[in-house]
């Protein structure tokens, strides 16, 4: 019998864990603690309130600065593909951003909000428009011109051209730039945390790591993993839902 992918997936997950138990006993608790004392950890943490409190505090800053990069990255990205003058304008300023560090930007950005919540947004919202705004103007861009020009000969405008070609060929690419998005957006939230105030899952890593707490110190690495994950599969849901037919139309 074959096995699925999930199955694959907690045998594969079940090898890590032996392999962390085994590394873990001549490396010593304090270079690698045991996925048990990791485990134990966590359970004080949550039993404390203290993992809570962190995790709801890191989603209220990951959550915000993200939605705020996608309802202003897609229609820019829209734009620039809809419209090759904006396009082309636009492209290199937006490369050229995309390129330059995060990190060069927070100095500026603390300036200007402050060290409250605000500037940890900015800097998750900054962190995360780019590659979603460059992808769904690539998404638009890169549409199909055969089909294009067989909806121009049968008379479309440009309005259902770009309604019924251009947005539904351009969901893949948007949904990629979403996922990049949600990946840099986790990085930026406990960048934002480690440089203004203090707070949620890039708190506990400086106070852990300063201290040397290491079985401590993997509980909010691996709620930011799972979080990393669990985002990432309910946007290929969410692909799967939108764009159903270039998925089976593609392949596995």
């Amino acid at each position: 019998m074959t096995l699925g992918v999930n199955a694959w997936r907690l045998i594969t997950l079940a090898a890590f864990l032996v392999v962390w138990q085994l590394a873990s006993i001549p490396l010593g608790k304090l270079v690698l603690p045991s996925p048990l004392a990791v485990a134990e950890a966590s359970i004080g943490l949550v039993a404390s309130g203290q993992l809570v409190a962190a995790t709801a505090s890191s989603l209220v800053v990951f959550g915000s600065g993200y939605a705020l990069a996608i309802v202003t990255a897609i229609p820019i990205g829209i734009l620039m593909g809809g419209y090759r003058r904006v396009g082309e304008t636009l492209e290199v300023y937006v490369n050229g951003l995309n390129s330059t560090p995060r990190v060069a930007f927070i100095p500026l950005i603390i300036v200007w909000f402050g060290l409250d919540v605000w500037a940890k947004i900015v800097i998750v919202w900054f962190t995360a428009v780019f590659p979603i705004m460059i992808n769904t103007y690539a998404g638009v861009l890169h549409s199909d011109v055969e089909l294009i020009e067989a909806a121009r000969s049968f008379g479309a405008r440009r309005s259902q051209i770009f309604r019924h070609i251009m947005l539904p060929s351009a969901v893949p690419y948007i949904v990629a730039g979403l996922r990049i998005g949600a990946s840099l957006a986790i990085i930026g939230t406990v960048v934002a945390e480690l440089y203004t105030a203090l707070s949620g899952l890039g708190f506990l890593l400086a106070q852990f790591g300063n201290t040397f707490q290491t079985a401590k110190y993997f509980v909010p690495v691996i709620v930011l993993i799972a979080l990393g994950v669990t985002i990432s599969q309910a946007l290929k849901v969410l692909e799967r839902r939108v764009a159903g037919w270039r998925t089976q139309a593609t392949g596995p």
